[in-house]
């Protein structure tokens, strides 16, 4: 290790739910985006943490652990692992997602779509403009996530893009437009090992080991 930065996530204007991501617009059929839920926006802005927040207890311990070790167990599933009644666990769980103590979280593998170049931008605008301009990266189909942060730069985005040219013509013509832009930089990713939750070995994903276990 040589050197290491730090930075405060501030406010979170995109991210979660891969499904949603506008980049992939269309691919599902209006009949699949209601099987998975797509009633509503996939992401709404808000602050990182609550002024109240939410504490688990001990039955929602047990939940969380049986929807980590299966993120399709079903309600009375759920509700035998925590000791409630499918009724209970279906309201607990409602609770916690609207208080952001949970999300869920669909990842794709980008490479394998057809998404060849992943990068990090790090963006220094105008402190005026930073909600204005953290809101319009959240509309860019080329953008999986972007957030207000603490530091030099003040806004943190991911971009997805077909390849290198795309990248330079995206990060050039429209995100250099952005109002309020000061300056960026462009870091691409050479290989992405691990997100959120899931490896990826050659673009794709590798299943979990407790999936392959429970064969």
């Amino acid at each position: 290790m040589i050197d290491i930065n730090a930075f405060a996530m501030l406010r979170q204007f995109l991210g979660g739910r891969g499904h949603y991501w506008s980049a992939l617009q269309g691919t599902l059929s209006p009949k699949e985006e209601a099987a998975l839920g797509s009633g509503g926006p996939p992401f709404t802005e808000s602050p990182v943490v609550t002024r109240e927040p939410l504490r688990l207890t001990p039955e929602d311990e047990k939940m969380l652990d049986a929807l980590a070790a299966d993120g399709r167990a079903s309600l009375v599933d759920l509700a035998a692992a925590a000791g409630l009644t499918p009724g209970r666990v279906s309201r607990r769980l409602d609770a916690l997602l609207q208080h952001r103590v949970v999300h869920i979280d669909v990842e794709t593998a980008a490479a394998a779509l057809g998404y060849h170049a992943r990068a990090n931008l790090w963006l220094r605008v105008h402190p005026s403009a930073v909600k204005s301009a953290g809101r319009t990266l959240a509309q860019e189909p080329e953008i999986a996530f972007t957030a207000a942060i603490s530091g030099p730069w003040n806004i943190h985005a991911v971009a997805h893009c077909r390849d290198l040219d795309e990248l330079f013509e995206f990060t050039s013509d429209r995100i250099g437009s952005l109002t309020g832009l000061q300056s960026m930089e462009v870091s691409p990713v050479l290989k992405h090992v691990k997100q959120a939750g899931t490896r990826l070995c050659d673009g794709r994903l590798v299943e979990p080991s407790s999936a392959r276990a429970r064969r």
